[in-house]
């Protein structure tokens, strides 16, 4: 473990610490909010007891399927755009200020052509998730040295050889950051979805247990969402860490 990793474990412990203790204080109210701690125990009590078992389901399936889909096309389409530079200039402005527009704009689009449900919730991941891998892989593609292309030419690679043993090897880093961003866009797509276009799932539980007055309920849900991103944040690190020192080698 480098120093960087310590320091920032050292900040988070500190920063929980610190709102632990101006809750158990009652510094902050526990109106307002309840002790991390309190959080933690009241979500272990509720997932062992399987409250909220299919909700918690319900949200990782379409973060899955929103993430693989924008993953995919993501790619082709980079691929696709790529090779043609007309249609690239034509598109990259658009691309470069795709986030400034609110993608939850067309989810009253999205309920008429696929109902409430999965569907929906999932296409809206998709359309904020997909910019992100269609810009990493045009990025990528852009970052492989000419002389690569040139020593594939020399060896007389076929065009499928040359993508797959030179041209994706070399592009890898560039993809693997696209399918990180795409991975946090889709979780965030899909649990912000939840609370205006499904009836389950853990966006839903949460808006459903803060009309209601379950504090511990929404607390311990927003917990696990919190852990749930810094396991899959820390699990992509890793593999981009090893995929990093393997292209090193």
């Amino acid at each position: 473990m480098n120093i960087e990793s310590v320091l920032r474990a050292l900040l988070v412990a500190g920063f929980i610490g610190l709102i632990e203790l101006l809750c158990r204080t009652h510094v902050i109210p526990q109106s307002v909010l309840i002790a991390p701690s309190q959080m933690l125990t009241h979500l272990v009590s509720v997932v062992s007891a399987g409250v909220y078992g299919k909700d918690i389901l319900f949200s990782f399936t379409n973060i899955a399927v929103a993430a693989l889909l924008a993953i995919v096309s993501g790619f082709l389409v980079g691929l696709a755009v790529h090779s043609m530079p007309r249609l690239r200039a034509a598109l990259e402005p658009l691309l470069a200020s795709y986030y400034a527009v609110p993608t939850f704009i067309f989810y009253p689009v999205f309920i008429v052509v696929f109902g409430v449900g999965h569907g929906s919730i999932i296409a809206i991941a998709v359309l904020l998730a997909v910019v992100a891998m269609i810009t990493a892989t045009l990025t990528g593609l852009d970052r492989i040295p000419g002389v690569l292309r040139k020593s594939a030419a020399v060896m007389r690679m076929s065009r499928l050889q040359t993508a797959w043993r030179i041209e994706l090897p070399a592009a890898l880093p560039y993809l693997f950051g696209g399918v990180k961003l795409a991975v946090a866009y889709a979780f965030i797509g899909v649990i912000a979805s939840e609370f205006i276009l499904s009836g389950s799932g853990i966006g839903y539980a949460i808006a459903f247990a803060y009309n209601n007055f379950e504090s511990d309920n929404m607390y311990a849900l927003m917990l696990l969402v919190l852990i749930s991103v810094t396991l899959i944040n820390a699990a992509l690190n890793y593999f981009d860490r090893r995929l990093q020192a393997r292209r090193q080698r």
